[in-house]
Formats: C-alpha cells, structure tokens, sequence
C-alpha cells in the first residue's frame, strides 16, 4: 500500500475515534435548560461565566441558558417541564409558589441582598433612609404590591407619597423633592449619565429588607428524583459566581454583550461588590447560595407584618436546604 494511502487512511481512522471520543463526552453531559428573568445582563452573570468557563461541563452538565425579557415569562416553563431551572427574583415568588400550589421550589440564593433601591437628587437633605419620608416616591405596581408594603409597616412611608414609576426616570429628574426606584447595579449609573450627578442610593437590604434575590427555583419533581443533577447545577452556579466577580469575566461578559450590548457591566460588577450582593450574609461562611432557616423566618414575619403574606401560609415548603451551606467555591474568594 502506498505511503501517502496509509497515512490518510490512518488519519481518517484516528479522526473517527476523536470523534466517536467526543461524541460520546457529549452524550455523558445532562442537558439542563435554565430560564432567566430577563434579558442577558451582569446581574445573571455568574451563571454565563459558568456556562463560558467550562465549570457547567466540568459538573457534567451541558447547560443552555434562555433569556427572559419584556414578553417572555420563563417562570410558568418550569413547572410545565419546559425547562429544568429558573432565575427567581426574590423570596416572595417562593412564598407565591406555595399559596398558588405550584410544585416549585427554591434550592439556592445567589444574592443575599436584594439590589432593591431608593434613588434620591443629592444636595436636598435627604442624607438618612427616615428623610425619604418627606418626599414623592416613585414606585412601580409590583414595588407598591411588596416591599412598599413593608416600607409603610417598618418605617411609616404613606401611599400618599407614591406616584406611577414607568420605568422612566424624566420624571424624578425633574422633580428634585423625589425618589426613585432602582437596582443598585444599574439604575444609579443610567442617572449619573443622564443628568450628570452622583445620585443619593440607599438598599433596602441594608435598612432590613431580609428577601434572599436571584435565587435558583427548580420543580419538586426534578428534586427528588434527580437530586444529583440539581446538586451538581447549585455547585457549578455558586462556582461561576465566585469566579465573575472575583476572576476573569470577560467570556462571561462577551456572552452577556452578544445577546445585550450593555455598557452596565463593569458598573454591575462593581456594584455587587461594593455592596456585598453576592459575597455577604452567611456566604462568606458557608458558600455562595447559602440560605439558613433563620433568614428565611424573619423575611415571612416581615411580610406577615405588612399584610403581604398571610401569617398562615407554610413558607417552610418554598425552599429546601439539602443542595446549599457546603462551601463550595470558598477556596476562590479573596483573601483579606
């Protein structure tokens, strides 16, 4: 046989087995579909860094991420089966899930603040949380429908400094006795552009406001008879977290921009920094997604006390314990 015929023959035969090798490194990854909120931002980043940086399939999964956005609503996809996890935007929607009877259930925290903000004008005496009282507030329906709720029970704010938030700041930027609001990752920069000043930004987190945010919601189902799978998701997601804001982000980020082109990133991840989002609460302790019982306990007596939540409602069914507080990625944040 001519040399030339047994070299391509070889060739051919070892290209085979790559890819019968990789065919099959293929077939040994779970496919897992996660639905965001909304569209690709730098709030779900350590999720796209996870996906970016191999950690997904270093656990074994092979993970598609599907956006949310202004028409589409991931969330009523993941009790129908369509797809395996969602993005959560807070506590409450767990509380939801158990008086509507949905068999969803939350099985980690990636944010131990909620990013929820009031935006103040500087320069008008609004220097401490009590001197927003003072002011009109501009509050969306759903804010009025929850945390307003508790603003009024914990602190005495009235409805009668509440008008309409569109999701357009003209009208708090014309009205310097005003506030807003925001999440810290974004909207305080959007105004710092536009109107040229540094705003006044208090979290509600920091006030008391306890709700876990971004956390991870899968089915009950899928928990009991897969529990490796969610374990191995949880795992890998706490992972990416850790490495978005504390390692290289770019592929993350590059993801992020094909889907977003949003100049908000590197502001987002100083945010989530700066204010201890991800990396605060019992996450220094225990991991990144960590939840403890006790958290969980103090933000439904809030909610019960600002007639949000009904006092008989069994919140302990919204959330499980069994895939969190094993500090994994602990080796990976900073040392001080």
């Amino acid at each position: 046989m001519p040399l030339a015929i047994a070299l391509r023959i070889g060739l051919t035969g070892l290209a085979l087995t790559c890819a019968a090798i990789s065919q099959a490194a293929a077939q040994s990854l779970d496919k897992v579909t996660f639905g965001t909120n909304w569209i690709a931002e730098g709030e779900h980043g350590g999720f796209y860094q996870a996906l970016a940086d191999g950690t997904y399939r270093k656990y074994g999964l092979d993970v598609t991420i599907v956006p949310g956005g202004p028409n589409v609503n991931n969330r009523i996809l993941l009790p129908v089966g369509k797809i395996d996890f969602f993005l959560s935007a807070n506590t409450l929607q767990a509380f939801d899930a158990v008086e509507q009877n949905v068999p969803t259930i939350e099985v980690a925290a990636m944010f131990q603040k909620d990013p929820q903000v009031l935006i103040a004008h500087p320069d008008q005496g609004v220097d401490k949380f009590a001197d927003l009282k003072k002011l009109t507030l501009f509050i969306s329906k759903e804010g009025v429908a929850t945390y307003y709720q508790w603003l009024k029970a914990d602190y005495g704010f009235t409805d009668a400094q509440v008008r309409p938030y569109t999701f357009n700041p003209q009208p708090f930027l014309a009205n310097k006795n005003s506030a807003m609001q925001g999440y810290v990752t974004s909207e305080p920069f959007a105004i710092a552009k536009a109107a040229k000043f540094t705003p006044q930004v208090f979290l509600l987190a920091d006030q008391g406001f306890s709700a876990y945010s971004t956390l991870i919601e899968t089915r009950r189902d899928l928990v009991d008879k897969k529990p490796d799978l969610v374990q191995r998701f949880v795992d890998a997601s706490s992972i990416g977290w850790y490495n978005y804001i504390y390692g290289d982000n770019r592929g993350a980020d590059a993801m992020i921009k094909k889907q977003n082109p949003d100049e908000l990133l590197a502001y987002c991840v100083a945010a989530l920094k700066k204010y201890g989002i991800v990396d605060s609460g019992e996450a220094p302790t225990l991991g990144v997604g960590a939840m403890t019982d006790a958290r969980m306990r103090e933000f439904f007596d809030e909610m019960v006390r600002a007639s949000v939540t009904k006092p008989s409602l069994d919140y302990r069914k919204g959330y499980t314990l069994q895939f969190v507080n094993k500090k994994v990625g602990l080796d990976l944040r900073p040392k001080h």
